[in-house]
């Protein structure tokens, strides 16, 4: 059969970033699909919903179940999109595990209805809050995490009672339509539904009729969501990027803070939004530390049989990559292991850059890529007002032997999400909420406030007897309003 030039567009093609070659197709879902995808899911949410907490969690931890029996292919499919090593991939299926078990069987807990305190003046009242689902739920999922990032939204919607439909990365939708699959397993619901396509298909989501977005990507990115959600008035979100730093204090464990510095920096080839990006070390031991991590660093292998890392998913990134090197070096900052030379298209060599001044696009914009800046400072403070000074608030790292002093600088970095003596470690705490401030997004999935963040709440007071005082009334007496007069005062004239 021949097919045409117009039906060969409508196809999208996932390619493996190793070696290029083909993986499957998919259809490029377009907006009347997208569109019937949702109207399905409406009426799916309405079932899903009267399930009620106990249903909802048979089914999600039965689908749980499932994906961890498959974990080995479902890691093997994320290692061919995405081109990072299959132990990495299996980390980020027991990752998603963990959190896919935390919000179905902690959800009841969370989002059951509760009494409310009326207080003393409202004796004849009964309140109560309760937490409805939005009913659908359109999830954007990225690349460089196609399952453990997406899942933190659907994992926790799912749980609130919500239906979902997923429009994963162009990149990676192998990914979403596995899980899709194994949900079909254990429901006959459409539940959750994956529409596959570009950027298009995802706007279309947006515009079809979704009661919440959840997105993740690009900061530029979620300002083009934003406003198409503003058409509608349709809550967003948004997970965006970083340009995380991390602090280094003169009392550090210097071994520790270069093992995680080379973890975080690069690790996934860079492409971890709450990776490594910025070091700031107080001066007496950034030369020590920058020896540390450079002899980590050159023992990574990023090609051959069993890299450390594998090639840049999104090939246009090496363009980023190589710009932000060529620009710290021509302001005057040092590669002290790798440079320009060690972006070889998809394939990047780690990089290590010291005395990068602050204005240059290495410090201030996100790089995504395995490179790290290592600066020096004076001080503790220096370290802090640098840290916050770029548009980005996503992570942030501490080291330091001295608990309080690394509690002090935790409370100052302006950050959604901060580590001590360690990086990423949030990631496998379920019950923490994730998020970002500045342009690095609001809102939170994971934790009580990821399953709220995906509920309505809805408070109910109930007058059980009538009110000693007739306020709510048009036909107020005197003797009432003499009575309010005085309590005024009474209730709040102390002002403690």
């Amino acid at each position: 059969m021949t097919i045409t030039r117009a039906e060969e567009s409508a196809r999208l093609v996932a390619h493996d970033p190793r070696d290029g070659s083909v993986i499957a197709e998919y259809a490029l879902e377009d907006d009347a699909r997208v569109a019937e995808r949702v109207q399905t899911a409406r009426a799916a949410a309405t079932w899903w919903a009267a399930q009620g907490f106990d249903g909802r969690k048979r089914v999600i931890l039965a689908w749980k179940g499932a994906i961890a029996r498959g974990a080995a292919e479902l890691a093997a499919i994320i290692s061919r999109e995405t081109g990072k090593p299959e132990g990495d991939a299996l980390l980020e299926v027991m990752l998603t595990l963990g959190h896919l078990d935390w919000a179905a069987k902690n959800a009841h807990r969370v989002l059951t209805p509760r009494r409310i305190k009326a207080g003393i003046i409202n004796y004849n009242q009964k309140a109560t809050l309760r937490y409805e689902p939005h009913g659908v739920v359109g999830v954007i999922g990225p690349w460089n995490y196609p399952l453990y990032t997406p899942m933190g939204s659907i994992s926790y919607a799912l749980s609130a009672g919500n239906a979902i439909v997923f429009k994963p990365s162009e990149l990676a939708p192998g990914t979403a339509r596995w899980i899709e699959e194994r949900w079909s397993e254990v429901c006959n619901h459409p539940v959750l539904q994956v529409t596959t396509g570009d950027r298009t298909t995802g706007a279309a989501l947006v515009r079809a009729g979704v009661d919440k977005v959840a997105f993740t990507g690009s900061t530029a990115s979620a300002k083009r969501v934003m406003a198409a959600c503003a058409e509608t008035l349709t809550p967003l979100v948004a997970e965006c990027g970083g340009k995380d730093a991390l602090i280094v204090a003169a009392d550090a464990d210097l071994d520790a803070a270069a093992d995680f510095i080379v973890f975080g920096g690069f690790g996934n080839a860079g492409q971890t939004c709450v990776g490594v990006e910025r070091v700031y070390a107080v001066r007496s031991v950034r030369d020590a530390l920058v020896e540390k991590v450079v002899d980590r660093a050159r023992r990574l292998s990023f090609d051959g049989e069993a890299p450390a890392y594998g090639p840049l998913t999104l090939a246009s990134q090496s363009e980023i990559i190589a710009d932000h090197i060529a620009d710290a070096v021509a302001r005057g900052g040092r590669a002290v292991l790798g440079g320009p030379e060690s972006v070889t298209g998809r394939h990047v060599a780690p990089v290590v850059l010291v005395d990068v001044p602050e204005e240059s696009d290495a410090v201030r914009a996100e790089t995504f890529g395995p490179t790290v800046v290592i600066n020096a400072v004076a001080d503790l403070d220096e370290a802090v007002a640098r840290a916050n000074a770029t548009d980005f608030g996503l992570g942030a790292a501490v080291f330091t032997r001295n608990a309080k002093t690394g509690e002090a600088v935790a409370a100052r970095l302006r950050a959604g999400v901060v580590t001590i003596n360690s990086v990423l470690g949030f990631a496998a705490i379920p019950a923490l909420p994730f998020g970002g401030v500045k342009g690095s997004g609001f809102g939170r999935i994971h934790g009580a406030d990821g399953l709220r963040e995906f509920s309505v709440p809805k408070s109910v007071a109930r007058q059980t007897r009538d009110a000693a005082m007739k306020l709510l009334t048009m036909d107020r007496s005197d003797r009432d309003m003499h009575l309010v007069a005085k309590l005024i005062p009474m209730l709040h004239g102390k002002g403690k």
